[in-house]
């Protein structure tokens, strides 16, 4: 009795800025009281659960090409789905603590959470244990992903992508520096040049902007709903049915213009992002561009490091 006591008074939220304890749901307090029970990973436990999860991402083709029977097929993906599951409850205390970081943002804090196990579901299906990368440090960049898609979203009822709110900002930036240079506003094509755009993006940007400021994005002020808000699209797949959108995907693409050549092309190949390709080894990726797998390794990693930066400068 005195140790449960003990762990309702640890899972107790420590005031907020203003001085207030944030109050938790009953079935919120539950959770957390049911996955501090989880015991967290080792390394070598993480390494171990990765390969067998990885693993049973081709051993469908195993058993097309008859390499496997049936029966070593379901028990490399019951394994796997164990192996997935651990690594899951094992993890949900870190996407608890991501989300506290984005409370008072008009969602909360259950639903953060929610948003942010979506991204661990994804951070463990990508994971490679070959990467040498603790799990939480992979998983973290997926679960503040998946937080920040949503916080996004919940403020804008009208779905605007990821990317384009970075272009958002990039024109707002470049129409203040523009205004101040000429006294006046900007026509199209000054703003084009200034942003290193054509025309005809910058005139897609500048809907854009006119739909993010647009009153009718809000509901009324006599409470009512919106039209974006009554209306659902469903051209727009949910998070858990695509993990990597269109907004994603140009993310993506900016972030790897910012590195060099080849070692954008060794993590386009290393994870499938080229043509849609399967992901390679090191070594295949070495055969592939005449380098030794060591060279790839530490293109790799520098590749990585450079990535993080960028996405830094880019959120």
């Amino acid at each position: 009795m005195r140790r449960l006591r003990r762990r309702t008074r640890i899972r107790r939220q420590p005031p907020d800025k203003e001085g207030q304890a944030i109050a938790l749901e009953a079935g919120l307090q539950h959770y957390l009281k049911q996955i501090d029970e989880a015991p967290l990973l080792s390394a070598e436990e993480e390494r171990e659960l990765g390969e067998a999860i990885q693993h049973a991402g081709k051993v469908q083709e195993l058993f097309r090409e008859g390499q496997i029977s049936l029966s070593e097929k379901e028990e490399v993906e019951t394994k796997a789905s164990h192996a997935r599951d651990r690594m899951i409850l094992s993890n949900l205390r870190l996407v608890v603590n991501i989300a506290k970081n984005y409370l008072n943002r008009g969602m909360a804090l259950a639903d953060l959470i929610e948003e942010g196990n979506i991204g661990l579901l994804r951070g463990v299906e990508g994971y490679d244990p070959a990467m040498e990368t603790r799990f939480s440090t992979y998983a973290s960049w997926w679960i503040k992903q998946a937080i920040k898609r949503a916080l996004i979203n919940a403020v804008q009822p009208v779905h605007i992508p990821a990317y384009m709110v970075a272009m958002i900002a990039d024109w707002k930036r470049a129409q203040g520096e523009l205004e101040h240079k000429l006294n006046r506003q900007p026509t199209l094509t000054e703003m084009a040049e200034h942003m290193k755009l054509s025309e005809r993006k910058v005139r897609i940007v500048r809907r854009a902007v006119k739909a993010f400021n647009a009153p009718t994005q809000s509901g009324g002020t006599d409470g009512s709903f919106g039209l974006g808000e009554v209306l659902a699209d469903h051209r727009t797949p949910a998070p858990e049915d695509a993990a990597f959108s269109n907004a994603d995907a140009e993310v993506i693409e900016r972030l790897l213009s910012r590195i060099d050549e080849r070692e954008a092309t060794i993590l386009k190949l290393r994870y499938g992002l080229l043509d849609k390709k399967e992901p390679m080894t090191l070594k295949q990726i070495g055969a592939e561009v005449g380098l030794t797998r060591e060279r790839v390794r530490q293109l790799e990693r520098e590749a990585l490091r450079k990535l993080k930066e960028a996405l830094q400068e880019l959120l």
